[in-house]
C-alpha cells in the first residue's frame, strides 16, 4: 500500500512539474496564456470524450481520457495558485474533508446503510452546507437540459416530492402528450413549446424510475443512429446511389437492409 501511495504521489507530482514547466517564460506559449476562464469548454469537452469512452467501454481509451480531464484539473488548480487563490494541495484536501463530512456512516457512525439511503443522506447534509443556495441551487446552470432535468426530479424525489412508481409516470407521459396534441389544434406556438417540454420533462422522469439515465439512453441511440445511418449510405453508394440522389423509398429500402446487418 506504502509504494502505491509513493508511486501515485511521484505520478501527479510529475505531472504538476510538466504543467508549471509548459507555464514558465521558458515554456509553450499556448499553455502559458490560458486562464480557468478559457479552459473552460476544453475541460467540458474532456468530460464528454470520457463518458463517449465508458459508453463505448473502452478501458484504453478511458485511461487516456481520464488523463487529459486530470490535466485540465491541474492546470486550472495551478493558475489559481499562481493568482494566489488556492493551490492543488487545497483543492485535494476540500474534497478529502467533503466526502468525510459527507460518509458520516463510514468514518463516524458506521452504520450499515443502502445507496439510497446513502444518496438521501448527502443530499440532506449538502442542503444544510448550502441553505442559501435554494433546494436546487447546487445544480449547475451549464450542465445539458436533459442531464439537468434528470437530476432536478432526482433531488425532489429524495424529498418524497416523486410518484410511487413508474405506472404514474408513464400515464402523466400520456397526459402530456394529449396536451399537446389540444395545443397543435389551438395553433399557439408558444403553448405547443410549453405542452411538447412538458412531454420532454415527464419522459426524462419516467427513465430516472426504471433507473435509466436519460442523457446515457440518447448518446446510445444517437450512435445507433448514426451507425446505421452510415451502414444506409454506404449500401446506397454500393449500388451507384448517393445520398442526394437517393429518394425516400430507395432510402428506407436501403435503411431496412442496414438493420439486418
Amino acid at each position: 500500500m506504502a509504494e502505491l501511495q509513493s508511486k501515485l504521489i511521484t505520478a501527479i507530482a510529475g505531472l504538476v512539474q510538466i504543467v508549471r514547466k509548459l507555464r514558465s517564460p521558458s515554456g509553450c506559449s499556448w499553455d502559458r496564456e490560458q486562464t480557468v476562464e478559457s479552459l473552460s469548454p476544453y475541460m467540458l469537452e474532456e468530460a464528454y470524450e470520457v463518458a463517449d469512452a465508458i459508453e463505448m467501454n473502452d478501458m484504453k481509451l478511458l485511461r487516456n481520457e481520464l488523463g487529459d480531464l486530470l490535466l485540465h484539473v491541474i492546470m486550472s488548480a495551478e493558475i489559481c495558485e499562481e493568482r494566489n487563490e488556492f493551490s492543488l494541495t487545497d483543492v485535494v484536501e476540500s474534497i478529502s474533508e467533503k466526502l468525510i463530512r459527507r460518509h458520516p456512516h463510514v468514518f463516524q457512525d458506521q452504520t450499515d446503510l443502502s445507496a439510497g439511503e446513502v444518496e438521501q443522506q448527502w443530499e440532506a447534509i449538502k442542503a444544510t452546507e448550502k441553505r442559501d443556495e435554494g433546494f436546487f441551487g447546487s445544480i449547475p446552470s451549464g450542465m445539458p437540459a436533459l442531464q439537468t432535468a434528470w437530476r432536478i426530479q432526482q433531488r425532489a424525489s429524495e424529498v418524497g416530492f416523486d410518484w410511487p412508481d413508474a405506472r404514474g409516470a408513464l400515464s402523466k407521459i400520456f397526459e402530456e402528450i394529449r396536451e399537446f396534441e389540444n395545443s397543435c389544434e389551438s395553433g399557439d406556438s408558444e403553448t405547443q413549446k410549453a405542452e411538447l417540454g412538458d412531454v420532454f420533462f415527464s419522459m426524462v422522469n419516467y427513465c430516472r424510475l426504471l433507473r435509466f439515465e436519460p442523457e446515457a439512453l440518447l448518446r446510445t441511440n444517437n450512435r445507433k443512429f448514426i451507425d446505421r445511418f452510415t451502414k444506409m449510405e454506404r449500401i446506397l453508394r454500393e449500388s451507384g446511389i448517393s445520398l442526394n440522389e437517393a429518394d425516400m423509398e430507395m432510402m428506407e429500402n436501403a435503411w431496412q437492409k442496414a438493420k439486418l446487418e
